[in-house]
């Protein structure tokens, strides 16, 4: 099924939406540094055109408001609705003051375009950090039988880090919220403020789909709310292109304290102006598997992730039965930077990086490299080094040239002769109890993990360029008699092709 992505827009909110793009000011160098995007006039109207908000008298929020796009999006589709409310008081929270003047510009559009459709209107501009407002009122409202005002709230939070000393991170967690990123805050705080019945909608990272960061969210979103529509977009970087956002989007519309509803909307589109989305309904079971106690959510846009996650769902091995283990390289390298050189010398083991993959092996030592090749065998160094043998080593992170999300290779002593070897922090790697595999495993295993099967299967509930060691302990593998029978079949170089046509014959 398709619509579009300016739904239901008249000729009149056409006009409205194009007064409204010329009052969007340059996105000031501040707003970066703060993890804040302006979003586009035809996401903000396509967002707003989600919510199902039928009271007669509406409370809005926009935490984090911007120049006002969102909230200009939320009045115009409510001014054009067949049943109109009664009134629309919007509350925004803006922290950026060189956008504050054009913020109260757009709600004062906001207030004439109401006017015009007998809407009673008003507003109220904070100019403010939101969460330290917000929790403020939480533990005020800890000890008051007062409910939240709230019964919509639209945000784009931001797209930032949060230190674990910061006072953000202070704030939060004086009202029970736990999170390592602002736009979890954010959309934390948001819940908590939303009266029962009220709607969300946010269109945030897809990162808290899964890893163990994001556990503590996922667990309040889907304790709390009710999850309607989770909308992709087909690129990274559509929906915020112009910012170089690589991450990708998920727009989430979800309403608090009712039951979840057993079908949840899953839709998809390109992120362009006037471009359509895709939808269809899925069974909530699929989204958030009963049996998954981290609860990863995820999206499947169609057929093929379909068909990989019945394939990929139909193995029964764990970790644990193929007697395997997945840790994280142990060489931060700016930690240890006085021990790393940049070629191999009698006093040095190799250390391994991500550009030393090559073809499905490890090549090493690696000419003309920015990174260091080795690392010194030292007292202070032994603890990095694991002993000489067979490793699967996984990226965990993909650069957004790489077709997929999880590149594995092998490590070979045999191509590398030494004792022992170091692992630099951006690789995960396999082993037996600190040990290397046998070969034919390591290469049935490594072949496993490069599939496009698993490929598909990963970009359901992963919508970031990292894989955690996480996601890997909590994928399901086939038996290790079927890895080891892959592996024997398997032949360096090998396409992708090639793999994958071995991989359905053998495993699929």
């Amino acid at each position: 099924m398709e619509t579009s992505l300016r739904t239901g827009m008249s000729e009149a909110a056409e006009q409205w939406q194009d007064k409204a793009i010329r009052i969007t000011p340059e996105v000031p160098r501040t707003r970066h540094e703060l993890g804040q995007f302006l979003t586009p006039n035809h996401i903000a109207d396509f967002m707003a055109s989600v919510f199902s908000v039928e009271a007669n008298e509406i409370q809005l929020l926009d935490a984090g408001a911007g120049a006002g796009a969102l909230t200009a999006a939320f009045v115009r589709h409510r001014c054009l609705a067949e049943s109109k409310p009664k009134s629309i008081a919007v509350t925004a929270y803006e922290l950026d003051g060189a956008v504050i003047e054009t913020l109260r510009r757009t709600l004062h559009e906001c207030q004439l375009e109401c006017e015009r459709a007998g809407i009673e209107f008003s507003s109220t501009v904070h100019n403010e950090d939101f969460i330290s407002a917000a929790a403020s009122i939480l533990r005020a409202d800890l000890f008051s039988p007062e409910p939240p005002v709230f019964n919509a709230a639209i945000v784009n939070p931001p797209y930032r880090k949060l230190r674990s000393d910061s006072n953000a991170r202070f704030w939060l967690r004086s009202v029970g919220i736990e999170t390592s990123n602002f736009y979890t805050g954010f959309v934390g705080l948001i819940i908590k403020l939303l009266a029962k019945d009220g709607e969300l909608v946010a269109i945030t990272p897809r990162s808290f789909c899964n890893g163990p960061y994001f556990k503590p969210f996922r667990d309040e979103l889907l304790e709390t709310m009710s999850l309607h529509r989770l909308h992709l977009f087909e690129s990274r970087s559509a929906a915020f292109g112009k910012d170089n956002v690589l991450q990708e989007n998920i727009i989430v519309h979800a309403i608090k304290g009712e039951k979840q509803i057993q079908d949840v909307i899953i839709s998809s589109s390109s992120g362009r102006p006037n471009g359509t989305a895709s939808e269809r309904h899925v069974p909530y079971c699929e989204v958030v598997s009963p049996n998954d106690p981290e609860r990863f959510i995820h999206v499947s846009l169609g057929d093929e992730h379909k068909r990989a996650k019945i394939a990929v769902n139909s193995f029964e091995a764990t970790l644990t039965d193929l007697d395997l283990t997945v840790s994280t390289g142990r060489v931060v390298d700016f930690r240890a930077k006085s021990f790393l050189r940049k070629q191999p010398s009698p006093d040095t083991a190799p250390l391994i990086y991500p550009c030393h993959f090559n073809g499905g092996l490890v090549a090493w030592p690696k000419k003309n490299c920015k990174k260091p090749n080795a690392i010194i065998i030292h007292d202070k160094t032994q603890e990095l080094f694991v002993p000489s043998g067979i490793y699967v080593l996984v990226k965990r992170f993909s650069s957004k040239e790489e077709r997929r999300r999880i590149v594995a290779c092998i490590y070979d002593p045999a191509q590398i002769p030494a004792e022992r070897v170091a692992f630099e922090n951006h690789l995960n790697y396999f082993h037996v109890r600190g040990h290397g595999l046998p070969m034919f495993l390591a290469k049935g295993l490594a072949a496993f993990l490069n599939s496009t099967m698993i490929d598909s299967y990963f970009r359901q509930f992963s919508g970031h360029t990292q894989v955690n060691a996480t996601d890997l302990r909590k994928l399901n593998y086939p038996t290790r008699i079927a890895l080891e029978n892959l592996g024997r079949k398997i032949q360096y170089p090998i396409s992708q092709g090639a793999l994958d046509v071995l991989l359905e014959t053998e495993l699929f």
